[in-house]
């Protein structure tokens, strides 16, 4: 999760999604998660205050912001180094258990209010953003 100035997605040449400030939020989903995560995860993203205040201190959330979303799924998030050179995605969930969540997460953060802007499931996709700080974040439902 890193909040951003701004971001847009591009696949084949073609720009599918753009957002204005807000948060990136980049998705993997492993073996084992269900829609209970991906609620628990959403309610985090939109209510985490990593915004400053007017005396810079993270105390405004995303609501408070009226921030956007950018959501992007990477498998590559599961990928093991830690052995050989060549990552491992064992952990990763299988493409269709994790399109069905993902497609969940989607659902429940537009449900939040937020305008959600998206990448395309299983693309290769060209995601620009401008990171606001730098900062960024890991989330996990577990």
């Amino acid at each position: 999760m890193q909040r951003i100035k701004e971001g847009k997605v591009t696949v084949a040449g073609e720009e599918i999604s753009r957002t204005g400030a807000g948060l990136c939020l980049f998705i993997g989903i492993a073996k084992g998660d269900t829609e209970e995560d991906a609620c628990t995860l959403t309610e985090k993203a939109v209510g985490l205050r990593i915004f400053e205040d007017d005396t810079g201190k993270f105390n405004r959330s995303l609501r408070e912001v009226d921030g956007e979303i950018l959501l992007v799924s990477e498998f590559t998030l599961y990928g093991d180094c830690s052995k050989g050179r060549r990552p491992s995605f064992s952990q990763a969930a299988s493409p269709q258990e994790a399109e069905a969540l993902y497609d969940c997460f989607v659902q429940r953060l537009r449900e939040s209010g937020l305008k959600v802007a998206t990448g395309k499931f299983q693309a290769k996709m060209e995601v620009s953003i401008t990171n606001d700080g730098p900062v960024t974040f890991i989330l996990d439902s577990r």
